[in-house]
């Protein structure tokens, strides 16, 4: 039987490089085998496309994030040439990997990859951008303006009379809550944008939401978007939010599956997460971020098309719930990215 050959792409230059390692790791260790013949590609932080050694780490070791440093550096085209790939697991986060640019190297060199296609990719990267999408589909989205750095560099000022405190101040086309801050008051709020300046050159200002953090898996099967049961993240210790530290280092946070919610608000919820996918023109797979809120509102935060894909990430989790598991996840992406 012939294996189909899967180049794992992971690493990047954007900040999330650690995660996406992390990620890959447990998608190699998954992977069907009798299917797929998969093979490790690293992107370096500098951009090189690198074949990594053997014993590349790709976990978290004594506190370590892993990252790609070095490898064999070859061009993309030589990589899949000389590596006779079928087809590409792109599992990058963040921008350069989710934000269309790698999609677009793929589709130009016409190979077959897992997730959404350039102009999907790109807008559910620019949250700013893809709020206007979701508004234009009936979704109810935060507050919030949006602040670019060539006018916060003229003025160091910005305008938030039609925001409430507490506010969020995050990248525009950012992930993993890297540069998010909650801000209390106007005295902490321009530290904070400087903060967020590091990691875009768009910025968010939204009003908090009050109310609990739902997720939804959305997974394609033969061309239809199907939604997971929600989930419901529990944030335990001093964390004031979902950020970095909370996600991915300490432990702090659990996932409660299915979500403990009012008659009827989950189906919503569901409908609305296949709704935002659809509405961006996805594919192969999304995580939907939403807010239940102290008022019974549903408000979407954000879409993101290639979640953690860890097997104790929120994704796979989720998808669990519907009765696929991890190594049957990566075996439906795959095919569905040989029909899309």
């Amino acid at each position: 039987m012939h294996k189909l050959k899967v180049g794992i792409l992971a690493g990047g230059p954007s900040s999330e490089h650690e995660i996406s390692c992390i990620s890959a790791g447990g998608i190699l260790g998954a992977i069907d085998h009798n299917l797929y013949e998969p093979t490790l590609i690293g992107i370096k932080k500098n951009g090189d496309w690198v074949i990594p050694a053997p014993d590349q780490i790709l976990e978290i070791q004594n506190g370590v994030l892993p990252e790609i440093s070095s490898g064999r550096v070859l061009g993309i085209a030589e990589i899949i040439t000389e590596l006779h790939l079928d087809v590409m697991f792109p599992i990058l986060h963040g921008p350069f990997g989710e934000d269309g640019t790698v999609q677009a190297i793929f589709e130009s060199m016409g190979i077959p990859y897992v997730g959404s296609g350039v102009l999907a990719s790109s807008l559910a990267m620019d949250k700013s951008r893809s709020k206007i999408i979701f508004t234009s589909h009936k979704l109810k989205v935060a507050d919030g303006i949006c602040v670019e750095a060539v006018e916060w560099d003229v003025s160091q000022n910005v305008d938030i009379s039609t925001l409430t405190f507490p506010l969020f101040v995050k990248p525009a086309r950012g992930g993993s809550s890297r540069g998010t801050t909650k801000v209390k008051n106007r005295a902490s709020l321009n530290a904070a944008i400087t903060e967020a300046f590091l990691f875009d050159t768009k910025v968010m200002i939204e009003s908090a939401v009050n109310g609990r953090e739902i997720e939804c898996g959305v997974l394609q099967i033969d061309g239809v978007a199907t939604a997971s049961p929600v989930g419901e993240i529990i944030i335990l210790g001093d964390h004031e939010f979902y950020d970095f530290e909370a996600k991915y280092l300490d432990g702090s946070t659990q996932m409660m599956c299915p979500a403990q919610l009012p008659a009827g608000v989950e189906d919503e919820i569901r409908a609305c997460a296949i709704r935002a996918f659809n509405a961006l023109e996805c594919k192969g797979l999304a995580r939907v971020d939403f807010f239940y809120s102290a008022a019974s509102e549903i408000i979407i935060n954000e879409l993101n098309t290639m979640p953690g894909f860890t097997p104790t990430s929120v994704f796979p989790k989720l998808i669990a719930q519907s009765g696929v598991s991890y190594s049957k996840l990566i075996t439906r992406l795959i095919q569905s990215a040989l029909i899309n």
